[in-house]
């Protein structure tokens, strides 16, 4: 099968289109033919073995520190189950599935074998492959967030910080759904976007400090690292909380010491750590519904994969970008 390796860490020059042997589903797994990947900000990271100097060490042990463990890349998937082990019960060949494969990677291939209890579940019926794979990521990491940290209700006023992104669309989407008024936080070029799929209110940073209007939030959500911690604070309710998808030792610290003494709250997570199957049968639900629609920036086909990676890296990427696989990709 076709398939994007590296061989070793560096530039997205490194990845080549090569032929590798197919997988073969053991019994309790999933045969999938994939249909879309995706290129999320992690991906690069760990093409280039950029970390934060706090995941070095962690990402090293499990990945390789002077050349790759895990040859292939990618972790969202859509595609169609060409063939399941002898001992599968919740899935046929021909289900259209979308996941995510975790710490296996593996996505970008033309074939993936995934266990039967995987994060994996059948994809959104009114969403095509590139729509339903490019999603996952984002989504579980706003509900992981949202929900199982910031514990968010009805009432509460919700600050998305990159609410363009990824995880910032999702975010605002889902802070909607559970009833909160969003303020969401981006650039000039995205403010209808982020307003078109719920946002209340839209700060464009390029223009006005959010940090300067006299406003208190009960979650001010930072998606990409790049608000002042001490400032949030400030910004925040009685009871409220910080919430940061990336973060160092000073933010761990911080969140250990609020959470004993403070009730303003700082909170950092591996959000992978809340992720489960339930979220994708959420997320279906959501989509089929229409109360959550994937913001899908661009689409390039495996065999533009550096591309893909160049433009991901730019970081102007707004909501997500898709890899196609198969040639004779479906909706």
């Amino acid at each position: 099968m076709k398939a994007v390796i590296f061989t070793k860490f560096g530039n997205p020059e490194v990845l080549q289109l090569a032929e590798i042997e197919k997988p073969v589903p053991k019994s309790n797994e999933v045969l999938v033919k994939i249909y879309a990947t995706s290129v999320t900000v992690e991906d690069p990271k760990m093409r280039s073995f950029n970390h934060s100097p706090l995941l070095k060490l962690p990402v090293g042990l499990m990945y390789g520190f002077r050349k790759p463990k895990k040859p292939v890349l990618g972790m969202e998937f859509s595609g169609i189950v060409e063939s399941i082990g002898d001992k599968v019960k919740s899935y046929i060949p021909g289900d259209r599935v979308f996941g995510y494969t975790g710490i296996g990677f593996g996505a970008y291939a033309e074939f993936k074998c995934m266990p039967e209890n995987s994060i994996m579940h059948i994809k959104p019926e009114n969403l095509s492959f590139a729509q339903s794979a490019s999603m996952v990521n984002g989504f579980l990491t706003a509900l992981a967030y949202l929900k199982k940290k910031g514990k968010v209700k009805t009432g509460d006023r919700v600050l998305v910080y990159g609410a363009s992104g990824s995880v910032g669309t999702a975010a605002v989407q889902l802070a909607k759904y559970f009833d909160a008024h969003v303020t969401g936080v981006c650039s000039t070029r995205s403010i209808d976007l982020v307003k078109s799929i719920g946002a209340d209110d839209v700060i464009d940073y390029t223009k006005e400090d959010f940090t300067g209007r006299n406003e208190k939030f009960d979650i001010m959500f930072d998606t990409v690292g790049k608000t002042s911690m001490k400032e949030c604070l400030k910004l925040l309710k009685p009871n409220g909380k910080y919430l940061l998808t990336e973060f160092g030792i000073s933010h761990i610290l911080a969140a250990i010491y609020t959470s004993l003494f403070r009730s303003k709250k700082v909170m950092v997570t591996a959000s992978n750590m809340y992720w489960e199957k339930e979220g994708l049968i959420f997320l279906k639900e959501l989509a089929e519904k229409r109360h959550f629609k994937p913001v899908l920036d661009r689409s390039f086909r495996l065999d533009e994969i550096v591309e893909a990676h160049k433009y991901v890296e730019t970081g102007h990427k707004v909501g997500n970008v898709a890899v196609l696989v198969q040639q004779d990709n479906l909706t």
